[in-house]
């Protein structure tokens, strides 16, 4: 007997929104792109910090034109100090030359997001290597929920809010406290991996979520220094998608000098694009202002070209249909070279796939292309270009009636 949809969890019309938009853009940027280095201490001068050409418009815009939906700005990492006029601590860009201690990077963000149309999200981090009271948890607690405050405030609609494990295994912030103040404040906001979380880390940073990458977690690794799993409030949801980060200088989050050696070439890019995004997860591709302000060149280049080849491969399906129940079929005009199937679930009523298999008729009759499990959002098959006239979805095993929200085909190759 097939289980009732009122059983399989579903998500929230702003996971639902989240999922749709496939691609976000991350952006670390603070005090370790002025001293070379990934993870600082805490005790670099903020004289150091002075970009001159800053311009937060330009990575915006390079992350619109690339095709990307949200950005997400490191507006503290470990080393605490903040790229917003904070009033909990002097460890800020209040305290460097930039803008005569006048500027704010998150606000120069967060209005070119608006101006372009994007979402925007925040990184916080937890671990804080610069505060004194970082030991006391208590007086901590009490300075993180300020910062956070100040954050979820003054900054408009957040699309994300990015809380990083890394650093603090075996430490327990006051959750609770935390997500009752994005509860009140920022209640449609993503928030990643800890508190009550809304959508999880894939659990590695190499930009590629397994498969099948169901929707439902009950844990997640803190980070990937540690093997010990997350303990999430109970009033986490049943529904966790996930999100893939990956930085597209090879293991380089902030931005170094004479590293364009490690940017991922093309093809990785679209490796990375398909065992993300084509597995049903989000992609959040991180790109790093260099000690100037600005994006790279060579970066801006390759992110616009990555966006291209997505667009070039996928805007324009062949063919395309939907449909309820467990054979999907798709009769094509005239034989067609296929070599690329794209499903989707209509995920708002559940994750209801478990098996199916993807045949198209070529040569008077069904051949197999592709089998898989999960489907979910979206789940990209691809296989060597075939001859074909028609297309046919199978789902051989499910919770309960498949509602197909897409089924595409496309010729890739040409």
């Amino acid at each position: 007997m097939e289980k009732q949809v009122q059983q399989l969890p579903r998500p929230s019309e702003a996971q639902l929104a989240w999922q749709d938009m496939e691609m976000g853009m991350f952006c670390h940027f603070g005090m370790n792109t002025f001293c070379d280095q990934e993870w600082g201490d805490g005790t670099d001068s903020p004289v150091k910090f002075n970009p001159a050409s800053l311009d937060a418009r330009q990575w915006v815009k390079t992350a619109k034109e690339a095709g990307f939906k949200y950005f997400v700005l490191t507006a503290k990492h470990h080393d605490g100090f903040c790229l917003w006029p904070t009033a909990t601590t002097d460890y800020s860009v209040a305290s460097s030359p930039w803008k005569n201690g006048k500027g704010d990077v998150v606000r120069e963000c967060e209005e070119a997001c608006r101006a372009e149309g994007i979402g925007f999200g925040l990184y916080l981090s937890p671990w804080d290597r610069h505060e004194p009271c970082y030991p006391d948890a208590a007086a901590y607690d009490e300075f993180y929920a300020k910062q956070l405050e100040e954050l979820i405030i003054g900054y408009g609609p957040l699309t994300e809010i990015w809380f990083d494990g890394a650093g603090s295994e075996g430490r327990e912030y006051n959750w609770q406290r935390i997500m009752d103040l994005i509860n009140q404040h920022q209640p449609n906001a993503m928030v990643f991996n800890m508190g009550a979380p809304t959508i999880r880390w894939v659990g590695n940073e190499d930009g590629l979520a397994p498969y099948p990458c169901w929707n439902t977690a009950e844990s997640a690794r803190v980070s990937m220094f540690s093997d010990a799993s997350l303990k999430w409030l109970p009033q986490t949801p049943r529904w966790v998608p996930a999100e893939c980060d990956v930085p597209i200088r090879k293991d380089r989050w902030f931005w170094h000098p004479d590293e364009e050696h490690t940017l991922l070439t093309l093809e990785q890019l679209m490796d990375i694009y398909y065992r993300s995004v084509g597995h049903g997860a989000v992609l959040l591709l991180n790109i790093a202002p260099d000690s100037s302000g600005l994006f790279p060149d060579a970066d801006v280049e390759r992110v616009l070209e990555f966006g291209e080849e997505i667009r070039r491969r996928f805007a324009a399906p062949l063919y395309e249909t939907a449909a309820e129940g467990n054979v999907t079929e798709l009769v094509l005009d005239e034989q067609n070279v296929i070599d690329h199937i794209v499903t989707m679930e209509h995920i708002a009523y559940g994750e209801r796939v478990r098996a199916y298999k993807l045949e198209v008729f070529s040569d008077g009759a069904w051949k197999t292309v592709a089998e898989g499990s999960a489907i979910g959002h979206k789940k990209i098959d691809r296989f060597e270009p075939i001859a074909a006239t028609k297309v046919r979805l199978t789902v051989t095993e499910h919770e309960d009636t498949p509602l197909i929200r897409k089924l595409a085909v496309y010729n890739c190759t040409v």
